[in-house]
């Protein structure tokens, strides 16, 4: 096939099994031990750490390779304040009232409230925005294929990034959450997607004490004969 058809060669380097199963193990051994963290210190995070981590996300597929997605970096003190507030008047409306028993009775184990002090400590928000659609370079609109699902690829290799550097962060989803949109003055064709505070744990921070669910609860198998 030919490059002008559209297409370059691609042939990354092939490693053993053995090799291959040790780089995966020691992946999984690392983001095993990640948690998502609600007490962050006021410690800087340079600005680079969150451009690798947005590079990182957005090697992800994408429908019809459209990256339908935009991360908004948020450090500005005044900025920060504004995005907690807005979260917070949702999440006590949601806890007194908008969330179901189930819903309320699911998050005790978390220990979670409407309160979220840490969106002003914190030294990054990012919030990312699905694109429901793009545009044409003469301005028409242009169709966004498996906008969520995209989305949400790019979302865990953003966090997965960020874990790799040593930092922390949590994914939260007031609901509603147009505010974002308001308060960062984001275009009618993103809808915001997730909120996440970046930094480091503070010393004191602590986590729920929780176990994931074994392979067995989480894969079935239809295996036939493989070579060895």
């Amino acid at each position: 096939m030919s490059e002008s058809s559209g297409f370059i060669p691609y042939s990354p380097p092939r490693i053993s099994h053995v090799d291959g199963l040790t780089a995966g193990r020691a992946l999984y051994d690392r983001l095993d031990r990640r948690r998502s963290v609600r007490y962050f210190s006021e410690d800087p995070v340079p600005r680079e750490m969150i451009e690798i981590a947005i590079r990182t996300a957005s090697t992800a597929p994408s429908g019809a390779h459209m990256q339908p997605w935009t991360f908004a970096a948020i450090s500005d003190a005044s900025i920060k304040r504004q995005i907690r507030e807005a979260a917070e008047e949702e999440e006590r409306v949601s806890y007194e009232g908008r969330m179901s028993e189930e819903w309320r009775e699911a998050l005790a184990p978390l220990g979670t409230d409407w309160q979220k002090p840490y969106l002003e400590t914190v030294p990054w928000i990012v919030v990312l925005f699905a694109q429901t659609f793009g545009h044409h370079p003469d301005g028409s609109k242009k169709k966004h294929y498996y906008v969520k699902e995209s989305v949400g690829i790019a979302a865990g290799m953003f966090i997965a990034s960020l874990h790799e550097m040593g930092l922390a962060t949590l994914t939260h989803t007031p609901s509603p959450m147009g505010f974002l949109s308001d308060i960062l003055g984001r275009p009618a064709n993103e809808r915001p997607y997730i909120l996440f505070p970046v930094g480091y744990p503070t010393p004191e921070c602590v986590v729920p004490d929780l176990s994931r669910k074994p392979l067995d609860q989480v894969s079935v198998w239809f295996e036939g004969t493989v070579e060895k």
